[in-house]
């Protein structure tokens, strides 16, 4: 999102030198200043901090400088320098990663786009925020740029071997992938008989590509000789919070009787319910505990003492063998349910990180943050700190065991007084919730020093509020507090806090002091996700020295500390080495022929090219926001500044080929009203926007919005109004990057890719080579996701399905159907409607003809748990893949349902269907071995692809990276087939994918999610801008956020939200004309 990072950027040397000069450089600069000398400086002895784009690598290197944009040209004229990858910096979201803050940082070349067009920088910055969240905290994973890079060699900064870790230590593939037995046991796959509901066999291994070799972040994991027992833990009386349970284990691990049944060192358990032990225990086995709870009311300082009885319930001998047979791929274990001795080691493996004299934090399901000198907290501003920890789980691998360990980093809360930590969250974000940043928080009050969890926050403050106190009769909480403690209030406007629990308890949040080691629960500001992406991005080698490094010591890997040796459990500490290939990039056709110039990071430039199609530019409107931003906006329609802007435009549009009408555009401008705390969405500005728009005599077919600043809710609001309402296509651009005349050119291509997208055009295709397959027959490319609501949305808030397809030969255009459905449901509810649509779409534009192969990528899949909370590990599923099997059983009859409505009476409809998952959440990564097989920032190069070593023992699979040149470590998409009628093979699906990653119609570069997927998450995010005001939390019926809603509350908000969306007139929220069209794009 448009943030934070505001810098202009250039690698040069002067021609003819070795090496820049050192430049001493002053110290202290704030963030944004740009540096400006006369010549390249070194900062190898130059504090980071001290640059404008510090937050974006920890090492910048000796040949890393920073200049001043506004020198380029005669610099360039000069001949002085050298230059590459000169531009200027963006944070932008990129929502492939449903949950996770998954964030683009994009470089524009001199003069030409090579990056992803102004509106995807725009939409992001101003549209829905998507942060990557575990249950219990809100995480930032470390790739942060996943569609492009800050410029053309940054990793020339670090020259040489640094770069690669491990590059001191030879790297041998494992022998079990070299001794060919996989080849063997796929071989074997082709005499099975596969069942309708069953996930397909691997058909064999990709050869395709320059082979080379990769570590990845996983470690060999012995298997015990078994067999492991199984306990249930009750506690009576029952203990109703995760507090207290974790509080009781630990107080039962220091009783005489834990230790004299042997359990000291020998068993695991999750603190909660569960417990594991290498031997069968006595039974019956119970635990007395005394507990002294702290006080909850100033007369309850002192409580006594409570009773709890733990009892350890045998439950079931766990044998081993079966999770043997099935590593060894041995034909009888395929379909075996191993996750009963997968999570049993899980949970063995966190008994160390997660103990209770460990210090460490627990957050979600494997995720353990340990406050380290070494990794010490980092603030983020607004009351909150950022730690990075790691993430730990055991995955099944061809004839081993194997730990995925990865680092990961989520917000804290920074430890303090509550009032002034609320005040800087407040301050630090227009538009910030205090309830959202208290909820749930643990704090101590300074005035009697016991400890509660704030519910929420009041709508009354200290002076407000009155109530009748036991001898002071009717009094004020300011005046209660000083009476009665001689306190006097600093902060009495603030808002009070909740820290009751049925009854309402109110406090000044200034004598309560946040507790230490929370982790945020919230939703995160996109100030705070901007900093924390200055935390999370790491290069590769950072990382992977810190997973070998602290890693394995957080977790005990390097030590084998009980209870792992009681099991009989150890993992090496030796990252495992795979093969992989590097597939050759796809050629890239426009006007006139293929480029010649893509490099190895999967980029190119549109210097003297023209749009494959392109479209017809007419009856188009610009729309002006004034917005009290006099400094950057134009004056009016009438400014002959923004008269010249639009000409240079409509004349950039025309050299990229598109037909551009020669008759002005309508300009229009509408006065906005100023920022109201009272109406926080801006609904009174959607109003006068809609107004202006309405004037309008007749309706045009596109509108470009000048918009005055980054406020999101007007952006969703003008979505909302013009997608919803009034069947209009918008871009929309800021008006100081419209403006400026230095990088106006790019700025200008960059919106010109998105006008001649959603006007039907064609910017780029790949040859006839790379799509001899698709053209072979009539085949349709679906991309299928589906979004949900985060924290801080009201609860009930719909999830939002997407489903795009192709239409055309070229695989460029891809309209979408959008619907809303149950709150976090994973599946699509209406998808045969919705295929139904797509398939009379691609009817309408290929003479009635209908597709014979279905090619579809499904994004928004859990690999592990669904959104509802369902488990997806039941006996009677194919228990290793989690939600995917669910796909064949719930969405894939629907799919098939919307093909027999195309039925003749004298044939059946019946296309060939393959269904790939898309996954980008997981923590999988690779690393190069050798500095000719990397990158220039150290990341595997472009087109990497692994399918042997840690991919799945029997099902169809592969990780792919297609994108390159990433700023921090590049996580690949995990492909995983479900389904196979095509009978596509692993060089034509792993090379399809690859080339298809290449015609994103919004970039000059391949993406790190394939195109069809990736639009669908586009189309997903834009349907979130229709119901932007439940997803922040604010709701017409008055359900909130903390609002404890029942079934009949989750009906009143999805009538709500079907208001919202228009849903009765059309349940794809957009119709009319628009409907046919990339509208979200």
């Amino acid at each position: 999102m448009l943030a934070a990072i505001q810098g202009d950027i250039l690698r040069c040397t002067p021609k003819g030198s070795p090496a820049p000069t050192p430049v001493d450089m002053p110290e202290g600069l704030p963030k944004g200043i740009l540096v400006h000398t006369p010549a390249p400086l070194s900062l190898k002895d130059t504090p980071v901090e001290c640059l404008s784009l510090y937050t974006l690598v920890a090492d910048m290197g000796p040949c890393m400088v920073v200049v001043d944009m506004e020198d380029m040209p005669e610099l360039i004229a000069e001949d002085s320098l050298a230059a590459t990858a000169v531009g200027t910096a963006w944070i932008v979201e990129d929502s492939t990663a449903a949950e996770e803050a998954t964030e683009e940082v994009i470089a524009v070349a001199p003069e030409v786009p090579s990056v992803e067009p102004t509106e995807a920088q725009t939409e992001v910055a101003l549209g829905a925020q998507t942060e990557a969240r575990s249950e219990e905290g809100t995480e930032v994973e470390t790739e942060v740029a996943s569609e492009a890079e800050i410029g053309a060699g940054l990793g020339d900064a670090v020259e040489g071997a640094n770069l690669i870790f491990g590059s001191d230590r030879p790297a041998t593939v494992d022998a079990r992938i070299t001794d060919n037995s996989q080849d063997a046991l796929v071989a074997s796959f082709r005499s099975l008989t596969i069942g309708e509901r069953d996930l397909p066999s691997r058909p064999g291994f990709g050869t395709v590509g320059q082979p080379i070799t990769l570590r990845s972040n996983f470690f060999p994991i012995n298997v015990p000789r078994g067999p492991l027992h199984e306990y249930d833990v009750a506690l009576n009386p029952a203990a109703l919070n995760k507090r207290l349970k974790r509080r009781l284990f630990a107080l039962a691990e220091e009783t005489e009787e834990w230790k004299k049944a042997g359990l000291t060192g020998k068993v695991a358990h999750d603190r909660s319910a569960k417990l594991w032990a290498p031997s069968k225990l006595p039974q019956p086995l119970e635990i007395k505990i005394m507990y002294t709870e702290e006080g909850t009311d100033e007369e309850e300082n002192k409580k006594e003492p409570r009773g709890y009885v733990m009892n350890i319930r045998y439950i079931q001998p766990v044998e081993t063998k079966t999770l043997r047979g099935f590593l060894e791929g041995k034909s009888q274990f395929r379909g075996q349910d191993i996750m009963p001795v997968i999570n049993a080691l899980n949970l063995i493996l966190a008994m160390h990180p997660n103990r209770a004299s460990g210090g460490g934090v627990m957050v979600g399901r494997n995720k353990f943050f340990h406050p380290s000198p070494a990794a010490p907290p980092v603030s983020l501003g607004g009351g909150l700190e950022a730690w990075r920890g790691f993430f730990s789980s055991v995955r099944p691998a061809w004839k081993q065991l194997m730990v995925n360990l990865n680092v990961c980093t989520t917000a804290f809360y920074t430890p303090g007084n509550l009032a002034e930590r609320l005040i800087e969250f407040i301050n630090a974000s227009y538009g910030a919730r205090p309830a959202v940043f208290v909820r749930g928080i643990r704090v101590r009050t300074t005035h009697l020093g016991y400890r509660k969890t704030v519910k929420t926050v009041a709508k009354v403050n200290a002076f407000q509020h009155k109530f009748e106190a036991e001898e002071l009769g009717e009094v004020t909480v300011q005046e209660y507090f000083a009476k009665k403690y001689n306190i006097k209030l600093k902060y009495p406007d603030l808002p009070l806090i909740d820290v009751g629990g049925q009854k309402t308890n109110y406090l000044p949040a200034e004598v309560c002091e946040i507790l230490e080691n929370q982790p945020f629960r919230g939703r995160l500001t996109e100030e705070h996700t901007a900093a924390m992406i200055t935390v999370a991005c790491q290069p590769p080698n950072v990382n992977a020295q810190a997973i070998v490094g602290r890693g394995l010591h957080d977790f005990g890997f390097a030590q084998t500390p009980p209870p792992l040796k009681a099991f009989g459990v150890a993992v090496g500490t030796e990252m495992t080495v795979v093969p992989g290939r590097i597939l050759p990039p796809p050629v890239v056709n426009y006007q006139g022929g293929p480029l010649s110039n893509i490099d190895e990071r999967a980029s190119w430039n549109l210097r003297g090219v023209r749009f494959s199609v392109g479209a017809r530019l007419e009856n188009w409107a610009v729309l002006l926001m004034q917005d009290g931003n006099r400094r950057e906006e134009f004056a009016g329609p009438g400014d002959p500044e923004l008269d010249r802007n639009l000409n240079g435009f409509a004349d950039m549009c025309r050299r990229s080929g598109m037909s551009v009408d020669r008759a002005k555009p309508t300009v229009l401008s509408a006065q906005l009203p100023t920022k109201n705390p009272e109406d926080p969405l801006r609904k009174a500005a959607i109003q006068v926007i809609r107004s202006v728009l309405m004037s309008l005599k007749s309706k045009p077919h596109i509108i470009l919005v000048i918009l005055s600043n980054g406020d999101r809710h007007v952006y969703s609001g003008i979505k909302h109004l013009c997608d919803v309402y009034l069947d209009v296509a918008t871009v929309c651009v800021h008006a100081a990057k419209f403006r400026k005349e230095k990088g106006q050119p790019q700025y200008f291509a960059n919106v010109a890719l998105k006008f001649n997208t959603k006007l039907g055009g064609v910017n780029h295709e790949l040859g006839d080579q790379n799509t001899a397959w698709l053209r072979s027959e009539p085949t349709m490319l679906v991309g299928m996701d589906v979004t949900h609501p985060g924290v801080g949305t009201v609860r009930g808030t719909p999830s939002i399905a997407a489903v795009v397809a192709s239409v055309d030969r070229s695989m460029a255009q891809y309209p979408a159907s959008l619907r809303l459905q149950e709150s976090k449901k994973e599946m699509i509810t209406d998808l045969q409607g919705m295929m139904e649509e797509r398939l009379l779409a691609f009817a309408a534009r290929n003479n009635n003809t209908l597709p014979t192969r279905v090619l579809i990528y499904r994004d928004g899949v859990s690999e592990v748990r669904g959104h509802d909370g369902s488990d997806p590990y039941s006996k009677d599923s194919s228990v290793r893949q989690g939600q995917y099997p669910i796909v064949l059983r719930e969405e894939m009859p629907k799919i098939k349902a919307a093909f027999s409505r195309f039925n003749t009476p004298d044939r059946p409809y019946d296309p060939k269907l393959t269904i790939v998952i898309c996954g980008k959440r997981h923590h999988t990564r690779f690393f190069p071995t050798d500095i000719s097989h990397a990158a220039q920032d150290g990341n595997p190069r472009a087109g990497t692809v692994v399918d042997r070593g840690v991919t799945a023992v029997y099902e169809y699979d592969f990780f792919l990276q297609a994108h390159g040149g990433l700023q921090g470590t590049t996580r690949p998409t995990h492909y995983f087939v479900v389904r196979d009628e095509i009978g596509i093979g692993a060089d034509q699906l792993q090379c399809l994918t690859n080339d298809v990653s290449y015609t994103f119609a919004r970039a000059t570069k391949a993406v790190s999610l394939v195109s069809p997927a990736y639009y669908a998450d586009l189309a997903c995010e834009r349907g979130r801008c229709y119901i932007i005001s439940l997803l922040q939390g604010i709701s017409e019926t008055g359900t909130t956020a903390t609002t404890t809603s029942g079934k009949s509350d989750h009906e009143e908000v999805m009538n709500e939200a079907k208001k919202l969306w228009r849903f009765d007139r059309n349940p794809n929220a957009v119709g009319g004309s628009l409907k046919d069209t990339m509208f979200y794009i």
